[in-house]
């Protein structure tokens, strides 16, 4: 009688296995991140096929690189900065992002006590990415990724105070989608 084993497919085993290049592995690892990636890459890209084909060349890297993951931290979050990564690649080769340059410091934030109306997730992700492309990349690494500006001045190679003027517009931008949203006829103000 042989007793065999079956490895378990825990983060940590199909980590470790794709450090071999196992290819199952990796359709595993693929199968398991991706529709989460997917989100990721479709906040900087609108276009589906598009986002899809920074997607995979991320995971591409992912696998190539993943001997540089130490184990300390979470994985998740370091394929996460790969394709944030891979994202803001596929713009700048695209030249599709075209950020204004405003030397004005924008340091004033808006007031959003006006904006009773609970939006759904979906809902607020339409309306982030009917962005303009650079309002919402900065929205997007500042709001969501957790950037400084300092580190979003240095991914996009723009200066900081460009960086607080794109995210200063999105949010006044998405504040005024909001007010006229919460006053069309048949929606609620007070969110429920």
């Amino acid at each position: 009688m042989i007793l065999t084993i079956k490895k378990s497919n825990t983060l940590e085993s199909l980590i470790e296995q794709c450090r071999s290049n196992n290819g199952k592995a990796q359709r595993l690892m693929y199968d398991r991140l991706s529709p989460k990636m997917m989100g990721v890459c479709r906040r900087y890209i609108s276009d589906i096929s598009e986002a899809e084909t920074v997607l995979v060349t991320g995971f591409l890297k992912v696998f190539n690189k993943i001997n540089q993951f130490s184990g300390a931290g979470n994985f998740e979050g370091w394929v996460r900065r790969i394709m944030v990564n891979e994202s803001l690649l596929y713009l700048r080769k695209n030249k599709s992002m075209y950020l204004e340059v405003d030397i004005e410091e924008a340091n004033e934030e808006p007031n959003y006590g006006q904006a009773g109306y609970l939006f759904e997730e979906r809902e607020l992700l339409e309306l982030i990415n009917n962005l303009p492309v650079g309002y919402r990349t900065v929205f997007n690494l500042y709001a969501i990724e957790g950037y400084s500006h300092k580190e979003i001045a240095e991914q996009m190679g723009i200066n900081e105070s460009t960086s607080k003027s794109q995210l200063s517009r999105a949010r006044s931008m998405l504040k005024s989608k909001v007010l006229k949203r919460e006053s069309r006829p048949g929606i609620s103000g007070s969110g429920g």
